[in-house]
């Protein structure tokens, strides 16, 4: 019986062409799907003014997408044994652009919320898939690299479209700003298809039985560490969505007034989730995974706590702290899922994702509420008893 799956040299390995091209087209993929997915992030005071709802309502456009996205990875992970890998993630990318551009047009807050749930479905081929891919088509040596600079891409995006969004809506319009991420959006996705290798370990398996999915997915949700970790990717990215959604509301007013273009400036400080998301992904290779999740959440929640204090300076280092955490975070955290995973890891990557967007899309609407009756001190208050709870998770994965 043949191994050249296993062990064969069509691994992409570091250092080639092929291991380069296709590490810069995810990084276009996660680039797209976060930018077009947090564009809407800094606009939410914006839609407060100009539909006339509330800060929890205005939320609910960010909320509706990431709670869809979670509903749409998963039932993409039951089923993505049976399509190809790539045309999966394209068809995906192209939509939610094309979605985003739509919904710069849009009339009414009804419709903005559909569109905006519309596309978390679409949303929903790319992220564990994406996971998926790297977990079968990367060398060992090179997953944690590959795996960091993919979140990387995602930092990357989150960035660019926070910043790009508040700088066009700060000269222009928040249709002008959406309809500037959509076309990127377009753009990225041609990159995409044109970078990405072929699979070469995956074969679409359209035979696949109702009853070998149900195995792995009781298989999944038996394993306590995936359970942890699921566990891990609510509370790091409710955390992070959390604070972001907010503090845009708390530094445009007073005593802070800040204007649209500097609050989305803030956002610049994504750029530390690059070089998170690669050097926790090598040095989890090197010191521990449970040992660097550990890390990373404590930085979190330092980072969260900063915030409290009033200097703008110390809440920027308190905001960059905690999306340093996150990122690094995110990065070990859904890299070990795909080794845990063994097989079905499109599965695996679908029921973290689900954990990850339904945190966002739960503490991220929850915080609205918070801030609305308790202002800054009940949104971090929120955040920490999250963060302190990871804490215990990462402890009774180390016992695991």
């Amino acid at each position: 019986m043949s191994t050249s799956v296993s062990t064969g040299p069509s691994f992409l390995t570091p250092g080639s062409t092929a291991f380069r091209c296709a590490n810069f087209a995810l990084f276009c993929a996660g680039f797209s799907t976060f930018s077009l997915l947090y564009c809407v992030q800094p606009l939410l005071p914006l839609f407060s003014s100009y539909f006339h709802v509330s800060p929890a309502q205005s939320s609910l456009s960010l909320s509706c997408t990431t709670f869809l996205l979670a509903l749409s990875i998963l039932a993409v992970g039951l089923r993505a044994e049976r399509f190809s890998r790539k045309q999966l993630m394209a068809c995906s990318l192209l939509a939610s652009s094309a979605l985003t551009l739509i919904a710069a047009c849009l009339p009414n807050w009804g419709a903005m919320l559909l569109t905006r749930s519309l596309l978390g479905i679409a949303l929903g081929g790319v992220p564990a898939v994406a996971m998926a891919y790297l977990a079968e088509e990367m060398h060992p040596d090179g997953l944690g690299l590959a795996m960091g600079l993919y979140i990387g891409g995602t930092a990357f995006g989150g960035m660019a479209g926070r910043f790009i969004t508040g700088l066009v809506a700060d000269f222009f319009s928040w249709r002008a700003a959406m309809g500037t991420i959509g076309v990127l959006g377009l753009l990225s996705a041609g990159l995409f298809v044109r970078y990405l290798p072929k699979s070469s370990q995956f074969r679409p398996r359209r035979g696949t039985a109702l009853n070998g999915v149900r195995t792995a997915f009781m298989q999944h949700l038996r394993d306590r560490r995936l359970l942890g970790l699921f566990g891990l990717g609510f509370v790091l990215m409710g955390g992070f969505v959390t604070t972001y959604n907010y503090a845009g509301y708390r530094l445009m007013a007073a005593p802070y007034h800040l204007s649209q273009s500097a609050v989305g400036a803030i956002f610049i400080v994504y750029l530390v989730g690059i070089v998170a998301s690669a050097w926790f992904g090598r040095l989890a290779d090197r010191h521990g995974r449970v040992n660097m999740l550990t890390i990373a959440v404590a930085l979190m929640l330092c980072g969260a706590l900063l915030t409290l204090a009033h200097p703008l300076s110390i809440i920027v280092i308190g905001i960059t702290l905690l999306t340093f955490g996150f990122f690094a975070g995110h990065s070990v955290a859904s890299g070990t899922v795909g080794r845990l995973a063994g097989s079905a890891k499109a599965l695996a990557a679908s029921l973290y994702l689900l954990a990850y967007y339904l945190g966002s899309s739960v503490m991220g609407s929850t915080g609205g509420m918070l801030w609305s009756h308790a202002g800054w001190p009940g949104v971090v208050a929120f955040v920490g008893t999250a963060l302190a709870a990871g804490l215990v998770v990462c402890l009774r994965l180390r016992r695991a």
